[in-house]
């Protein structure tokens, strides 16, 4: 196998056995799968897991201009499309929690039930489902019922028939972009302006709740580089379709898997509680063999 290839494996077996730990260590204690802030943290370990895997398969199938039929090409990219809004739409929503509980922390009990959590996890793949789901259905509509037996290289830009499609995908993506951004900045405002009414124990924790807002705007900002690498790769695609292979490994290799790697360390590493738990992990399974 190329060397390329070969490296790209190496870090996704790497991140893949990170995020098993930080996954082991949300089970490892009651108050994380009962806690929404944890439970949407896992939502996204997990969410980058499925994401990572079937885009380094796309990345194998492209790299080696392997031909599959559409209908399978087309599985594989509502996986990957669904994926890749989970991610950043869960750490907005988990921006939005840290708002109730330094906001409106009489009501978070409250909003922030496991009962709510559940809801929450529901509302975040329907709206992560949206954009593909749009997208898949004027598709259909437009390509004949032959294309879908016939066998491409694999990749996003073959259900693009018409320009206007890109324009529209474009603008779900930066729609989607701008709600995200503006709901980052006035939890952060808000969060900001009750740290300089707080005083004592009060400022200390909103001023810990403002740094986690800070850490999801960071994670966010990370996560939603990888909406430009398709308007790239759609460009490139139509110019060369050797040039378009060495772009898309670039690119999966610094908007795709750098971030995913970062993203779990910055919100693991900087969460007092969760890191304890994560240094105990190794420790506990060595205790129970003596």
């Amino acid at each position: 196998m190329n060397n390329k290839i070969m490296l790209i494996q190496v870090f996704v077996v790497l991140f893949l056995c990170i995020n098993l730990l930080l996954i082991m260590t949300f089970f490892s204690k009651e108050v994380f799968y009962t806690t929404m802030r944890y439970v949407l943290f896992a939502v996204t370990l997990m969410s980058d897991c499925l994401f990572l895997f079937v885009t380094d398969i796309l990345l194998i199938l492209s790299y080696y201009r392997f031909m599959i039929q559409m209908w399978l090409c087309l599985i594989i990219y509502i996986i990957s499309s669904l994926y890749m809004f989970v991610t950043p739409v869960t750490l907005t929503a988990m921006t939005l929690e840290c708002y109730v509980a330094n906001c409106l922390p009489l009501r978070h009990a409250e909003l922030c039930s496991p009962r709510s959590t559940l809801h929450g996890i529901l509302i975040i793949h329907s709206l992560s489902f949206l954009p593909c789901s749009v997208f898949l259905s004027i598709f259909c509509a437009s390509a004949s019922y032959g294309s879908h037996t016939q066998g491409r290289t694999c990749t996003v830009e073959i259900f693009i028939n018409h320009t206007w499609q890109g324009h529209l995908r474009s603008a779900i993506y930066q729609f989607y972009f701008l709600i995200m951004c503006i709901t980052i900045v006035f939890s952060y405002v808000k969060i900001m302006r009750v740290a300089k009414a707080a005083s004592g124990e009060d400022k200390q924790s909103t001023l810990r709740g403002l740094r986690t807002v800070g850490l999801h705007a960071l994670q966010l900002l990370l996560c939603l580089i990888q909406l430009w690498c398709p308007f790239i790769e759609a460009a490139v695609f139509k110019i060369n379709l050797l040039l378009f292979i060495n772009v898309r490994y670039f690119n999966y290799i610094t908007f795709i898997l750098a971030p995913r790697y970062l993203s779990p360390l910055i919100y693991g590493l900087s969460d007092e509680m969760f890191f304890n738990a994560l240094k105990r992990l190794p420790l506990c399974g060595l205790r129970k063999k003596h």
